[in-house]
């Protein structure tokens, strides 16, 4: 798999987690009551964040430069919220971060196998794109990183990008592979959430 092979259906998992990213900033700029241009901020850093380090490290051009779309879904997810906000339930930052987790997981590692990256890596590509953004918003908006929380969510991210890359190297196509991981990776996440499941902590 290349950069040119990467197929373009999976394109389409890329704007989904930038979207419900981007989603997830903006819910939480609701949460602390801030003015629109805080849910721009927070939804463009969410939504780029992790996709840029990836990039970066990765040696890629950087995904949202060169294009307007990206940019375009984010404002739009920060106007949706700032509109519709107030009818989202308690538990919708949750929820669309778990999707926005298991979707941008599974690109991130994607990408990163297209670039060339070696298997172990590409896995890593996968968690810091799923994770970065979010830890950026967290520590923007002055709360505890979910780094310092003993809920399964790099756990989450780490079975959505490490179950891709096995799938792939064991010859499974590509976009079933995606599939596959990403709807694994959100069943964990949505497990923590609704059973409150977590790592055990150091107690010693």
């Amino acid at each position: 798999m290349t950069p040119a092979t990467l197929p373009f259906a999976l394109e389409w998992l890329d704007f989904f987690g930038i979207a419900v990213f981007a989603v997830s900033g903006a819910l939480l700029a609701a949460e602390k009551k801030q003015t629109f241009v805080t849910f721009l901020f927070f939804a463009v850093v969410t939504g780029v964040g992790g996709g840029t380090l990836r990039d970066l490290l990765i040696g890629a051009p950087v995904f949202w430069v060169h294009t307007n779309a990206t940019l375009l879904i984010c404002m739009g997810a920060a106007l949706l919220v700032w509109i519709a906000g107030e009818r989202l339930s308690g538990n919708a930052l949750l929820w669309f971060d778990a999707l926005g987790l298991a979707a941008y997981s599974t690109f991130g590692a994607a990408k990163a196998l297209a670039f060339g990256v070696a298997p172990i890596p590409a896995f890593a590509m996968g968690v810091l794109t799923a994770c970065a953004g979010g830890i950026l918003r967290d520590v923007l908006a002055g709360d505890p990183s979910i780094l310092m929380r003993p809920e399964l969510y790099v756990t989450a991210a780490a079975l959505s990008a490490g179950l891709f890359v096995l799938l792939v190297l064991a010859g499974l196509a590509v976009w079933p592979a995606a599939i596959l991981a990403a709807i694994a990776g959100f069943a964990l996440r949505g497990l923590a959430i609704t059973r409150g499941w977590s790592l055990p902590s150091f107690d010693r």
